[in-house]
């Protein structure tokens, strides 16, 4: 075998495991962007105990509470036709701490269809879909 032979069967071979990993480069491509794919629409389930819950809802009240007087008026609510209004309870025009934490816990114990004390992704779809 000449060198220059040698080399030629040598350029032959890489060339042909070179196109014989192209095929499963380009499946790996494909099963990724599947994945990817797939992915996008993944929701992971979740469990959301009642204590985690009630410590989201009370930030999210001072959040909403942007002047920090206590109450959520309706010029504080995210829309002018959020459901949110329906906690007034006393129809005063404002959401006190305790009616928004009455209304938000409530919610969450409507949700919590076993009343184990959390609220499972499938729990909340399942009221979702009722409501």
């Amino acid at each position: 075998m000449t060198g220059g032979n040698g080399l030629a069967k040598l350029a032959r071979v890489a060339a042909l495991m070179a196109a014989a990993a192209l095929p499963a480069c380009h499946s790996a491509e494909r099963a990724q962007e599947t994945a990817d794919a797939n992915a996008a629409g993944f929701v992971p389930p979740s469990v959301l105990s009642r204590l985690d819950f009630g410590s989201m809802v009370e930030r999210r009240f001072h959040q909403l509470d942007r002047d920090g007087d206590g109450k959520i008026t309706s010029e504080e609510l995210p829309r002018s036709d959020s459901r949110l209004t329906s906690l007034d309870l006393d129809k005063d025009g404002t959401i006190s701490a305790v009616e928004w934490s009455e209304g938000m816990i409530g919610r969450f114990d409507k949700m919590d269809v076993n009343h184990d004390g959390t609220v499972t992704s499938e729990e909340r779809a399942s009221v979702r879909g009722t409501s």
